[in-house]
């Protein structure tokens, strides 16, 4: 299911034709260096994270990540979306992109796109987003969509502090 179009780029639902895709890209140096080694080692490993992952995050609450392609050649190049991380009060955008469509553009109009349609279809007020601490092309970004940096957080079952960005109303004062 199409969720949205640029200038360039379909975002689209993820479906298990989709798992050759996520298994490159989640054995990328770049995903394994600043997202992590997620133990996805076969196809079957890469269909199953689709379904239990983006598929399920859909049909519970109606968005997840999405796989994002060139419109002209329908060649998917990484993932942009929405995700209700365990950890996280609110609603956190997330991307990841093959590294040879890094550089280009593109992780900035998928984004763009998907902030967008956060406040305007989805009503969200807050969003908020993670990055690893050194990796700065993803926090120049988040900077770039109108993202602020407002700390550092720690996700459940993880020791590695993130740098945490925000946009729209401020968080509660605890």
């Amino acid at each position: 299911m199409k969720v949205m179009e640029t200038e360039r780029l379909i975002l689209r639902w993820l479906t298990p034709e989709d798992t050759e895709f996520i298994f490159e890209l989640l054995n990328d140096p770049t995903w394994i260096r600043f997202i992590g080694d997620r133990g996805i080692k076969t196809h079957q490993d890469a269909r199953n994270y689709i379904k239990t992952g983006p598929m399920e995050m859909y049909t519970k609450i109606g968005f997840g990540l999405f796989l994002t392609e060139l419109k002209d050649r329908h060649i998917p190049i990484g993932i942009c979306g929405l995700i209700k991380r365990e950890g996280l009060e609110d609603v956190d955008i997330g991307f990841a992109f093959l590294s040879k469509y890094q550089s280009k553009g593109y992780a900035y109009e998928a984004a763009s796109a998907t902030m967008k349609y956060a406040t305007e279809q989805l009503g969200l007020k807050r969003i908020v987003a993670i990055t690893s601490e050194d990796n700065e092309a993803s926090s120049t970004l988040l900077e770039k969509i109108g993202m602020t940096f407002e700390g550092y957080v720690t996700l459940p079952n993880d020791n590695e502090e993130l740098k945490l960005y925000g946009y729209g109303d401020s968080p509660p004062v605890e």
